[in-house]
């Protein structure tokens, strides 16, 4: 019986085996997928989380002293990274992102996308917590801007604080959510608890931000600046210290990747 077209060699291989190998193929991810959708789902989720964050501040209710702001960070945060970490990984802090791309669990090309989109998401956020609150309320609380540190004898403590308090929240993202060997489900709500308990423990040395854009959106919408070094510094150290830290405890890590 003569051989069909289909059946003649290519190489190692029939044609029949190529055409079979190509419909198998899984199809390559449009540059969309891979670039923007990630920033943009980023620039969402900073701006819902921010949002929320700075609205607990501003409309906290006397007597609940850190408890509010702190409960609603915590939920807000888990949250989001539930619904929307499937994306783009569900950092919405550059000190998150810093800290995963150390660890390979996020390609180098999205670094400074990321840090732009949570930047403008927390300038978002900000400004819509503005938009809804009363002017007094607002003033009251300098549009939730962290106002703790009024002297330079806060700083060290509070820059202590800050490093401390990130690499804990870090640290929950890089072995929860990241590195392969600790993967756990409940992320999402570990993340959220350690902020919680961040700003239960540390919200009166500091403020406990831990996020850069966090501080950067109602510092820009309020024009208030006084020490806000402090909030990109000391999140930006801890980051780098969980890198390391993580680095030396497991070695070559194996990480979820985005770019995906």
């Amino acid at each position: 019986m003569p051989l069909s077209m289909s059946d003649v060699e290519f190489g190692r291989m029939t044609i029949k085996e190529i055409k079979m190998e190509e419909k198998q193929r899984p199809p390559q991810s449009h540059w969309y997928e891979l670039y923007a959708q990630p920033c943009l789902v980023e620039l969402l989720g900073s701006a819902f989380f921010i949002f929320i964050g700075c609205a607990s501040v501003i409309e906290n209710v006397d007597g609940t002293g850190r408890l509010q702001p702190a409960i609603a960070h915590g939920l807000a945060l888990g949250l989001t990274i539930s619904i929307l970490g499937n994306i783009s990984g569900g950092h919405f802090n550059p000190a998150v992102s810093l800290g995963a791309w150390l660890i390979g669990g996020l390609n180098l090309v999205l670094v400074i996308p990321y840090w732009i989109s949570q930047l403008c998401g927390g300038l978002i956020g900000a400004t819509l917590a503005k938009v809804m609150a009363t002017p007094d309320r607002y003033v009251n609380t300098t549009g939730a801007a962290f106002t703790g540190i009024v002297s330079d004898t806060q700083v060290p403590s509070a820059l202590v604080g800050e490093i401390v308090m990130t690499m804990f929240l870090v640290l929950a993202v890089c072995m929860g959510a990241i590195n392969e060997k600790t993967r756990t489900p409940l992320a999402p709500f570990c993340i959220g608890f350690t902020v919680t308990a961040d700003i239960l423990a540390g919200g009166g040395i500091s403020g406990a931000c831990m996020n850069p854009a966090r501080a950067f959106g109602p510092a820009l919408v309020a024009s208030y600046w006084d020490y806000h070094w402090v909030y990109w510094v000391g999140p930006m150290v801890g980051s780098l210290l969980v890198g390391a830290l993580i680095r030396l405890l497991i070695g070559d890590t194996k990480t979820r990747l985005f770019l995906k």
